[in-house]
């Protein structure tokens, strides 16, 4: 895999449909920024419930197309069995090579379906590997320079690091989660988000709502990073104490 293109910001997801729900506001708002976007899907969804892995290739095809994402790919890796091996590596390895992220967003390191635990883990792992010259895998080496973690619809006790404002971005962002009807469509629950007396996309519309009400705009999406983030000029930070 040597078509290597230039990627300011690249998200991960272990299913079709977890960027759209976690962070697909802040790759339109990216995008929309001039920035060149992207998506890697780790597996094809097969292994879930409902519609079926060419069904959810399609829903997600025009997804990407609403968010505006230069390039979306999918890893081929098994759902329902991802496992942070030396050959899923490899696999992730040479994707990260392709796309030459700067910065990319996976999924939180804690969750209920175990895809998504062993998603961030071996995408964090893949991400270093990356950028050794001699390590066994095509493509250019490159490492990405920021790793973030989305905190979307989490129940742990997580301070959001930062959170991005999504308020223009918010109806483009549902509209590209209702692609994925095979989905969501009469649904009260998904994934990491539970039933709260309404159907998914309402509670996306809460939990977005929540995320926004943190930093005084009407719909946001947190994220967590490891490191301290910089600031150079503490008389612009914005959201008011007081």
């Amino acid at each position: 895999m040597n078509d290597a293109v230039t990627t300011d910001l690249l998200a991960i997801g272990a299913h079709p449909d977890d960027v759209e729900l976690t962070c697909g506001g802040t790759l339109l708002k990216a995008a929309r920024q001039g920035h060149r976007t992207a998506i890697i899907d780790l597996t094809g969804g097969e292994a879930g419930t409902h519609g079926s892995q060419r069904l959810r290739a399609a829903e997600a095809a025009r997804a990407a197309e609403l968010l505006g994402v230069a390039e979306r790919r999918n890893a081929g890796l098994p759902d329902a069995g991802l496992h942070n091996t030396d050959e899923t590596r490899r696999v992730i390895v040479e994707l990260l090579r392709h796309f030459q992220p700067r910065v990319v967003i996976l999924p939180f390191p804690i969750g209920r379906h175990p895809d998504h635990r062993v998603a961030s883990e071996l995408c964090r792992d893949a991400s270093y590997l990356a950028g050794l010259r001699n390590y066994p895998a095509d493509g250019t080496p490159h490492r990405p320079e920021k790793i973030l973690y989305t905190l979307a619809y989490r129940e742990d006790p997580v301070k959001p690091t930062f959170v991005v404002d999504i308020s223009e971005e918010f109806e483009a962002k549902l509209e590209a989660i209702r692609c994925y009807a095979s989905q969501f469509d009469g649904k009260m629950a998904a994934g990491e988000i539970f039933p709260a007396g309404d159907d998914i996309y309402e509670n996306v519309r809460i939990h977005c709502a929540r995320a926004g009400s943190l930093i005084r705009t009407a719909y946001g999406e947190p994220y967590l990073s490891h490191e301290t983030v910089r600031i150079d000029d503490v008389v612009r930070m914005g959201v008011r104490s007081m």
